[in-house]
């Protein structure tokens, strides 16, 4: 199996070079790198970006293994902060821009980021804590500002077109990521100068299989892992374009946007397919530029699979990923899709289900998902005990529930602490959920676990109904006939709630433990 080691790269190796400069160098200047809200931006503008943003920030004192903590929304200040930093041998972390300032406050202090890179319009929610971050030194702001701040657009104009790489190693720091805290606080993930070429060159090479012609449209932003290599280093790796959208997605811009730009390449979410699937008319908008449709961030119910197919013709191409791995590891691939499943290990890692105890378990046993390869992160930042119990030598425990089908393919089964155990048996909330996602008048829906009368565990659903349809006992035994008559008996829910949205993270992960809490309340 190619591996693509980073053993391949030499070992002075800056993730930022290829990205840009190697465009430029093999002619592709004034090749259009990022299609912007009704500009774009060409390979060499990009390059001219960042290398004035990395002189910028050095000229602030910005070092080698500093952290620069971005809040900044898709655009191309993104991709030049992002990449400037990286140059110089900073390290960037984008950050989620729809947190809370209790949250920044949390980043700034844990990565002792020295300086903050903040669109004008995300600095309200960040200003008030600010006060409170000891390590900070420089805030930049995107945008108008009053000059409380170093403004990004005065601070970068008078610097050199001209910058030298820093002098890194292939296996020096190169970005953090925080966790999305699916479960909990976040974790700074770090990542290193050789991950994004890996990913690229294993889930971008072998299952997207990234043209210079291609068009890239990704609906989650560049600051969640996925989003990251989406938009910015597979399209960058080949000389291909993206669509940056810093605007919140709506199911209906999404339709716009592909019938305006012809993209090739749509990453997606599937919260947001069974959204654009509740649009009225959508066949008016024209998709037949798009070669490949992906679906990742959470387990594709097969009835979205199913009902997509129906509708409009393509393959949805679930799979897996993960912050600490910066990419997807298992995928589906085009033509041998398999609706229910993740897909298949990609050439580049290994996979391997195993028991609580590190064993293997028999194919088609639910068991623990282990991954392997060259662009996991090494630790936590400040997280000993936890990189300890996740990080078992080259091994990566994900936390999520698998198992191993007849055909190969992976099937989720939850998260291992979403797992139920009702009457002594393992039961999957995915299954429940993907079950129910077959009756017509669910929207989206989450199931959990909840103690009965006689303090046992059973499942809970909390449902979000579609547009006119009324909540009611005759739907809730609708939905106990329509489960029971498809799965075994003892995994119907014994709750119905219905609720007008599920909470979950920004990367559209159902956030379980606040239902359990407020099941609990």
């Amino acid at each position: 199996m190619d591996t693509h080691s980073s053993l391949e790269l030499p070992e002075q190796f800056n993730a930022a070079v290829p990205l840009v400069d190697g465009n430029v160098a093999q002619g592709r200047g004034e090749k259009v790198a990022i299609h912007y809200q009704g500009g774009t931006f060409t390979y060499r503008q990009l390059q001219v970006m960042i290398n004035k943003t990395g002189n910028a920030l050095r000229h602030l004192g910005i070092e080698m293994e500093n952290r620069v903590l971005m809040i900044v929304l898709d655009c191309p200040e993104f991709i030049a902060s992002f990449l400037g930093a990286i140059k110089i041998g900073a390290v960037p972390i984008p950050t989620n821009t729809i947190m809370r300032s209790r949250d920044y406050q949390y980043f700034l202090n844990d990565s002792r980021a020295m300086a903050l890179i903040i669109d004008q319009q995300l600095l309200p929610e960040v200003e008030p804590v600010l006060a409170n971050c000891p390590f900070l030194k420089h805030v930049i702001v995107i945008g108008d500002t009053t000059g409380k701040y170093h403004s990004y657009e005065k601070l970068v104009e008078p610097e050199s077109e001209s910058l030298e790489a820093a002098p890194t190693h292939r296996d020096d720091m190169a970005l953090w990521q925080y966790s999305s805290g699916s479960t909990g606080f976040p974790k700074g993930v770090v990542h290193l100068q050789h991950d994004m070429y890996h990913s690229y060159n294993t889930f971008g090479k072998y299952i997207v299989e990234t043209k210079e012609s291609d068009l890239v449209f990704s609906v989650a932003k560049l600051f969640f892992a996925y989003g990251l290599g989406n938009s910015l280093y597979f399209p960058f790796s080949v000389g291909a374009s993206s669509i940056l959208w810093p605007a919140r997605p709506l199911p209906e811009d999404m339709f716009k946007i592909i019938d305006k730009f012809k993209p090739t390449v749509l990453f997606n979410v599937p919260t947001m397919y069974g959204q654009m699937l509740q649009v009225k008319g959508a066949e008016k908008y024209d998709l037949s530029s798009l070669r490949i449709l992906f679906s990742a961030g959470e387990s594709l119910p097969p009835e979205l699979f199913r009902q997509w197919k129906e509708r409009f013709g393509h393959e949805l191409i679930d799979g897996i990923g993960s912050t600490e791995v910066i990419h997807l590891f298992i995928s589906n691939k085009l033509g041998s899709a398999k609706a229910g499943t993740s897909g298949k290990i990609i050439p580049g890692y290994e996979a391997r289900v195993a028991d609580d105890q590190g064993n293997d378990v028999p194919k088609g046993e639910v068991g623990n998902l282990w991954v392997s390869g060259d662009s996991t992160a090494p630790y936590y930042w400040n997280k000993h005990q936890k990189t300890k119990t996740t990080m078992i030598g080259e091994w990566v425990i994900t936390g999520d529930k698998y198992y191993i089908d007849e055909e190969d393919y992976y099937v989720y089964c939850g998260r291992s602490d979403d797992m139920l155990k009702v009457g002594g048996i393992w039961v999957s909330p995915i299954e429940i959920e993907n079950c129910l996602m077959e009756h017509p008048s669910v929207l989206e829906c989450a199931v959990i676990g909840e103690e009965d009368d006689a303090n046992l565990i059973k499942p809970k659903a909390f449902i979000v109904l579609k547009e006119g349809v009324q909540p009611g006992p005759t739907l809730e035994q609708a939905y106990t006939e329509h489960i029971r008559a498809r799965l075994a008996h003892y995994k119907y829910p014994r709750w119905y709630e219905f609720v007008p949205e599920l909470p979950k993270t920004a990367t559209g992960k159902i956030q379980r433990y606040k239902l359990r809490q407020l099941s609990s309340a």
